[in-house]
């Protein structure tokens, strides 16, 4: 990276992905924020600039690079952190730059043994939550509980469903016109069933009988008077496969959710204007359904 480069990010100022540091001597801070960096979208940590952005430079010795050296040997995973020296013109300073790549399928990394995170351009110990589920993600595919193998028969899956969603993935152009009418295929095509055994995803997305051993695939529903939540004008539970809770979940809503209604001039029809867009909420019930960690035994 030449001077230049260093001096158009440092007038950008610190943010997710850039840190400054006056010296070395900040070193272990400066890996807190870089296993916030590896656990997110990467960054660069700078060497020798000052809080309020003067590039001021320091002396890089050959102890100062096994310090850095030993550093790095302090994180878990190893850290794939490269290391630049960028020269001050007319100065015997330097500047140290510490490049960290953003590594998902490595990630979460730790420092010391805690993992950190970057938010905006502050570092902070990244909490149990986070990193337990990032640990999950890490883990090998076949070790991910969607793609365990579940006590469940073909038999058992809403096969009437399962069709539905192949007739609408053709219409949408997202699989062949030529799909085999056989479960076992469409379950295999989908990554739904592997070596003859069907997945724990496909018990959740088509299942038929999801109680008890899939008591995470149930949902309850609410309308609560004022916010405090203490009194129900309504209430719903129920249990099924996530394509089944999503109807339920906008039928719920439809049903409470107010709609304001106008006559039109030279129209025959009412014209309805629900409180929310429709098209809106159903985004973001899929969305909630889709990024649910379904390995937590529970309902929601």
């Amino acid at each position: 990276m030449t001077i230049n480069e260093i001096e158009a990010i440092v007038r950008r100022g610190e943010s997710d992905t850039i840190e400054f540091k006056k010296t070395t001597g900040q070193l272990s801070r400066a890996a807190e924020t870089i296993c916030g960096f590896l656990n997110g979208r990467g960054g660069i940590v700078l060497f020798g600039v000052t809080p309020d952005k003067g590039i001021v430079g320091q002396t890089v010795s050959d102890g100062t690079l096994q310090d850095i050296a030993l550093c790095l040997r302090r994180f878990e995973p190893s850290a794939p952190v490269q290391i630049e020296r960028v020269a001050l013109p007319d100065s015997a300073h330097e500047l140290l730059l510490l490049r960290a790549d953003a590594s998902h399928e490595s990630r979460p990394f730790t420092f010391d043994g805690r993992p950190y995170e970057r938010i905006g351009s502050t570092t902070s110990v990244m909490p149990q939550e986070k990193y337990r589920r990032l640990l999950l993600e890490r883990a090998h595919s076949s070790q991910r509980w969607e793609n365990l193998p579940a006590s469940c028969l073909l038999e058992e899956l809403d096969q009437e469903e399962i069709f539905k969603t192949v007739r609408l993935g053709v219409t949408a152009g997202r699989m062949s016109p030529s799909a085999s009418p056989d479960v076992a295929d469409v379950l295999d095509r989908l990554g739904l069933r592997v070596e003859g055994q069907v997945l724990n995803a496909a018990v959740v997305v088509f299942g038929r009988r999801m109680l008890p051993h899939y008591a995470q695939c149930q949902l309850r529903m609410a309308r609560f008077r004022g916010t405090d939540k203490t009194e129900f004008l309504d209430q719903r539970q129920t249990n099924g496969h996530a394509l089944q809770l999503l109807e339920e979940a906008s039928q719920f809503l439809t049903r409470h959710l107010s709609v304001a209604g106008r006559i039109e001039p030279g129209v025959f029809e009412r014209a309805d204007a629900p409180l929310f867009p429709p098209v809106a909420l159903r985004e973001a019930l899929v969305n909630a359904f889709c990024h649910r960690d379904y390995s937590i035994v529970g309902s929601w």
